[in-house]
This record gives C-alpha cells, sequence and structure tokens, in this order.
C-alpha cells in the first residue's frame, strides 16, 4: 500500500496579548489574535494572521500577513513542537 498524499498540515495558534498586533483592511482596523500555521507538501511554511475589527463586532474573515518578528516566530516554532508532541502522545 502505498502512503496517503497529505497535501497540509495546519495548527492554530493563539497569539498571547502582550504578542498581538494591528493591522487595516479597508478601512477598518483588526486586532490580530490566531495564526494559522500550515506546513505546505515540501516542507516549508504558510502563516495567516486573523483577528477581529478593533472597534468590535464582526468582521469578515480576513487574514493578514504574519509580521517577521523573532517573537512570532517563536511562538509559531513552540506551537509546531507541542502540535507534534501531542500527536505523538494521542497513540
Amino acid at each position: 500500500m502505498s502512503a496517503p498524499d497529505v497535501t497540509a498540515m495546519a495548527l492554530n495558534v493563539a497569539v498571547p496579548p502582550d504578542l498581538q498586533w494591528s493591522d487595516e483592511r479597508r478601512e477598518v482596523t483588526y486586532v490580530l489574535t490566531s495564526i494559522t500555521v500550515r506546513v505546505l507538501p515540501d516542507g516549508t511554511l504558510a502563516a495567516k494572521a486573523y483577528g477581529g475589527p478593533e472597534a468590535g463586532g464582526r468582521g469578515g474573515y480576513t487574514s493578514f500577513p504574519v509580521p517577521d518578528r523573532p517573537e512570532l516566530a517563536d511562538l509559531v516554532d513552540r506551537a509546531a513542537a507541542e502540535a507534534a508532541r501531542r500527536w505523538a502522545a494521542r497513540r
């Protein structure tokens, strides 16, 4: 039997309040509170940030780029390690 063709793996990471940031789209400021990270078939990572309007209410499901900040890269790395630990422990 051949190995399944896994096209992506993903995890969601809550961004702690001290690492959250704001970004603007269509004149609405969003506070980014989570990061979705996908491991692509070639092993590279694709990360997008999500959150809600700073003024409250519901905003559209709009993604934002994750800034190139060492503390956010560290958060993603630690989350990936925790996800791997949990996956391995489920057996």
